[in-house]
């Protein structure tokens, strides 16, 4: 497991502040142990807090064009049928994955192919389970056109926590399945919005593994 290139400025930021403030408890309470003691552990548990949200766990991808893959690591908080009306502008099936703060924050693509479609959309930064979420909070939306000419749409969505969102693909890019397209900071959730004939693999409060698990198959 590697960190995130995404983190390495905050993680150093972050040390700095935490070497200081041990630092400054030393220098002015030299002779109450208990006390730094106290703030060591403190500042320990507050790095390893950020640290974890920007580590990178090795995938293992077994490549099949009729399998979604989970975009990110999280819960299944919706799968119903919706009507979604940024791209496709009619009904289709839509999983949601909940990415809480102790789940690994990279994105993965689910399927291979070309990018169609994407657009930033700045916004508010509601809780990731709120209905409005998907509407109203910052977001990006990427369409993958397959080899065999089905569209998978997947939304990165800001939350309450998540102020910032990381791409890595822009219209007319290949990608592959399973690479990486995104990254959330201090996490949030994915919509992915499938054709109606999909069938889900999987249920409701299920925990995919992004990158491998797989969470629908084409028909």
């Amino acid at each position: 497991m590697t960190l995130h290139r995404e983190g390495r400025t905050l993680l150093f930021t972050s040390l700095l502040i935490v070497l200081g403030i041990n630092g400054l408890v030393a220098y002015f309470f030299p002779e109450n142990v208990y006390l730094r003691e106290t703030i060591v552990v403190i500042t320990s548990l507050f790095y390893l807090v950020i640290l974890q949200f920007f580590r990178v766990p090795k995938r293992v991808t077994e490549i099949n064009p009729k399998h979604i893959i989970a975009p990110a690591d999280g819960k299944v908080v919706v799968i119903e049928e919706t009507v979604e009306t940024e791209y496709f502008h009619g009904p289709r099936r839509q999983v949601s994955i909940f990415m809480s703060p102790i789940n690994v924050h990279v994105n993965f693509n689910p399927i291979s192919g070309i990018v169609s479609y994407f657009k930033y959309h700045p916004g508010k930064f509601l809780v990731a389970w709120h209905p409005k979420s998907s509407t109203e909070n910052e977001r990006t939306t990427y369409v993958v056109k397959h080899e065999n000419g089905t569209e998978v749409l997947f939304r990165q969505i800001a939350g309450a926590l998540a102020k910032r969102i990381c791409w890595y693909a822009k219209e007319g890019d290949a990608v592959v399945q399973g690479t990486e397209f995104g990254f959330i900071k201090f996490g949030s959730r994915i919509d992915i919005y499938l054709p109606l004939d999909a069938e889900i693999c999987v249920n409701i409060d299920d925990k995919p593994v992004g990158g491998e698990t797989v969470i629908a198959k084409l028909a």
